[in-house]
């Protein structure tokens, strides 16, 4: 089986390009929105999760986040924008 890094997508402009950098460096990668992640982990058993942030704040009340199930995984996250730094 090909390792897998899977990018939650919570509406960046940047989200393929990531996708496609990462492919570039021969690895498989696949796009899930944010809201679709726990199905998508239990699908592709990846080996880590690529956060790509979108247009809102994370402190704006409602903003888009991840279920706690996505961190109770225990995969390695790298956060891009949205304040993931």
């Amino acid at each position: 089986m090909t390792d897998t890094i899977l990018i939650l997508d919570f509406g960046s402009q940047v989200t393929q390009l990531i996708a496609r950098r990462i492919r570039e460096a021969g690895v498989y990668s696949e796009i899930a929105p944010f809201n679709r992640a726990e199905e998508a982990i239990a699908r592709l058993k990846p080996k880590g999760l690529i956060f790509s942030g979108g247009p809102a704040s994370v402190l704006d009340p409602g903003s888009p986040l991840p279920s706690m199930a996505v961190y109770d995984a225990g995969l390695p996250i790298l956060g891009i924008c949205y304040g993931e730094q």
